[in-house]
């Protein structure tokens, strides 16, 4: 059986639009080359791959099947350009990560320089996502690598413990919170406050105000920022209190007049996760940063 990646990218794009004509325009083939494509594919499966209907087209079970693995072989196509490119210009490897916001403002970023440190011809493709979605990214091989927290299904996955963090709650000066050594709240005596959060969309605008409800109460933010120094800038001002990682409480409390307050909540402790597709061939360079991430130990003072 063969399989050509012109049919496949064919075959991927019709389905992502659930449209022959859409997906030739895509392609930039006609209408009447996709059609003649898409039949010699099925001819070649033996199988059709779509339900056809006067609107569109549809995926059958073999078409659902087929685009799983399609996307998979061009992924690992692109993946490989890439890599072969950066060969060209004097990189030696090129690995992808996705991370959620915690991670990548806590200790990502020191294990990360230690890593480059002894692979100076490496480069990293970064990007920040929330943990559900890396979930997915992952199991689709869009990204080598992704650092998750939460309670996410993460099945079928390789699993390993990354440096953990706790949410913390960041407040003005002499805030009533702050009153005594080693200040400590739960959760519930903030929500009488002023929040600052992160954007909407972002895993703490969504985390946060669930939490209140189950508590029969509300969580409604004053203001909402794209990051955490924004937060803490906000909070320094007196407009209003915001829950951060540790990680980056600490960071800020050392430039801006804060106080840092534990919560009590059992949930404010974050379990960083890495997670990689489980029984896959990852490229040698990836599987190295992963242990390396397992491995490594984070110290604040570092921030």
């Amino acid at each position: 059986m063969h399989f050509d990646l012109t049919d496949l990218r064919l075959f991927v794009y019709v389905a992502e639009e659930s449209n022959l004509r859409k997906g030739a325009e895509r392609a930039c083939i006609s209408l009447a080359a996709a059609s003649t494509r898409i039949k010699q594919l099925e001819d070649n499966i033996g199988a059709k791959l779509f339900y056809r209907k006067p609107q569109g087209v549809e995926l059958n079970p073999a078409g659902e099947a087929l685009l799983h693995h399609a996307r998979l072989v061009l992924q690992q196509v692109e993946h490989l350009k890439v890599d072969l490119r950066e060969y060209a210009s004097g990189i030696k490897g090129h690995v992808r990560i996705l991370a959620n916001t915690t991670s990548i403002s806590s200790a990502l970023p020191a294990a990360l320089a230690s890593f480059l440190a002894r692979h100076p011809d490496v480069s990293i493709d970064l990007h920040e996502r929330l943990s559900h979605e890396i979930v997915i990214a992952i199991n689709e091989a869009h990204a080598d690598i992704g650092l998750i927290a939460g309670n996410v299904d993460t099945e079928g996955l390789e699993v390993r413990d990354f440096v953990g963090d706790e949410l913390v709650v960041v407040v003005p000066l002499g805030h009533r919170l702050a009153q005594g050594k080693g200040a400590r709240a739960n959760f519930v005596d903030t929500l009488d406050e002023h929040h600052i959060s992160l954007a909407e969309g972002s895993a703490l605008a969504s985390f946060l105000p669930p939490l209140a409800r189950a508590l029969g109460r509300q969580l409604s933010f004053r203001i909402q920022v794209s990051s955490f120094e924004s937060i803490c800038l906000l909070v320094e001002a007196g407009v209003g209190i915001g829950i951060i990682p540790k990680s980056s409480a600490l960071r800020h409390a050392r430039t801006m007049k804060l106080q840092m307050v534990s919560l009590a909540d059992e949930w404010a402790k974050r379990e960083t996760k890495i997670v990689s597709r489980a029984h896959a061939a990852l490229p040698k360079l990836a599987g190295e940063l992963i242990r390396h991430l397992a491995n490594f130990q984070f110290e604040e003072r570092l921030l």
